[in-house]
């Protein structure tokens, strides 16, 4: 394993309209030793051969005949890593120029194991449309059953001290079960306030459907923790008003 070596994974899934921004945000930056590792997950629009077309030796690409989904392409991408750091980010999310240089630097100064940071909210066409989203200090093993406030975009382990964690296989929550596995491993997820990337909101998104998703996310506290219906209602009522107060409706 390389010293400082930073592994990016991105699961791409149609993303012909998008990717290419996320490639120029990736190339900008001013961390410079990265390697990619591209997972697409039987897209039929053109997002492989725009992908060859990036030319940067950083890349690995990997095509799946099958579609079978974002965190089984994030597992394979996870078993082909080479970087001490892992980061993740998504085929249509962008990263500010010194996202990787300023949590890298933060995860090798402070010593601390995993890092997230702020991010802007957009639209599709990259319009603000909520105010940044603040990265919350200091989130352990207990803070995450309540919502999953650390996203993918913007954290970054060192695989140096946890290893590598796979996701759960746990349909649409995956994100969430992997952060609680993880965070039983180390003490707490550590924040930098500054917003180093931007999320684009579109409207098609498979997690805009609440209800299907509150169900899942039940499930994840029912089925996947083995928690009781009382304590799996409970959890699951506190991760709808913190998604409701994430989002402004509160």
């Amino acid at each position: 394993m390389e010293i400082d070596l930073v592994s990016i994974i991105t699961p791409c899934y149609n993303s012909e309209k998008y990717i290419k921004d996320t490639f120029l945000s990736i190339k900008a930056q001013t961390y410079s030793n990265w390697e990619w590792i591209i997972v697409d997950d039987s897209s039929t629009d053109d997002s492989v051969n725009l992908i060859k077309s990036f030319n940067d030796s950083r890349i690995k690409l990997f095509v799946q005949l099958e579609n079978q989904g974002a965190a089984h392409a994030r597992n394979l991408a996870l078993n082909n890593v080479k970087g001490r750091f892992i980061t993740f980010i998504d085929s249509d999310d962008l990263w500010l120029p010194n996202f990787l240089e300023k949590t890298i630097n933060y995860l090798i100064f402070s010593k601390e194991d995993l890092v997230y940071t702020s991010y802007k909210r957009v639209d599709e066409n990259l319009n603000p449309i909520l105010n940044d989203f603040i990265a919350i200090d200091k989130v352990d093993k207990n803070r995450i059953l309540y919502n999953c406030p650390i996203p993918m975009l913007t954290s970054v382990y060192d695989s140096s001290k946890i290893g590598i964690v796979e996701f759960p296989d746990v349909e649409l929550r995956e994100d969430h079960a992997m952060w609680i596995v993880l965070l039983r491993k180390i003490k707490y997820a550590r924040a930098i306030n500054d917003s180093l990337a931007v999320y684009r909101m579109r409207s098609n998104s498979v997690s805009r459907n609440k209800l299907d998703i509150a169900i899942k996310q039940y499930k994840v506290y029912k089925d996947f923790l083995n928690m009781n219906i009382i304590k799996s209602l409970y959890y699951t009522f506190f991760w709808g008003l913190n998604g409701l107060k994430k989002y402004g409706k509160l």
